[in-house]
């Protein structure tokens, strides 16, 4: 069954940290570029980051919305089929559900029109003091 979960939300005061997991199976993630997104209450849904695929030698590819630029890092672990969101220096603007999904490409312009087969259910963040 092809799954993407996330985990690793929840509540935390204004300039903490969180990690977020996208754990995938049924599928090979290294294949896949891959994007995180969120949609808060009332707002459209957000691109947040994208990483490129692991496929052959190629060189990782990783790009930010600015609003979360030099605050939030996308990492992968192929071995362990995860992607990852290291969040730091959290804002109370940073409050939705986040979500990971396979993207056809990652490019500087994180679109959520650009996500392809799969998608997970999303994890909620909630920064308040």
């Amino acid at each position: 069954q092809v799954q993407l979960v996330e985990s690793g939300g929840g509540l935390v005061q204004p300039g903490g940290s969180l990690r977020l997991s996208c754990a995938a199976s049924g599928f090979t993630l290294k294949n896949y570029a891959m994007g995180w997104f969120r949609q808060a209450p009332g707002k459209e849904r957000e691109g947040v980051s994208c990483i490129s695929s692991s496929i052959g030698e190629r060189i990782t590819i990783t790009y930010y919305a600015d609003t979360v630029k030099g605050r939030f890092t996308i990492s992968r672990d192929t071995a362990k089929t995860t992607v990852y969101l290291q969040m730091n220096s959290l804002k109370p603007e940073d409050t939705a559900v986040y979500y990971c999904a396979t993207v056809s490409v990652c490019l500087p312009n994180v679109s959520p029109a650009r996500i392809s087969e799969y998608r997970g259910q999303g994890t909620q963040v909630t920064v308040s003091s």
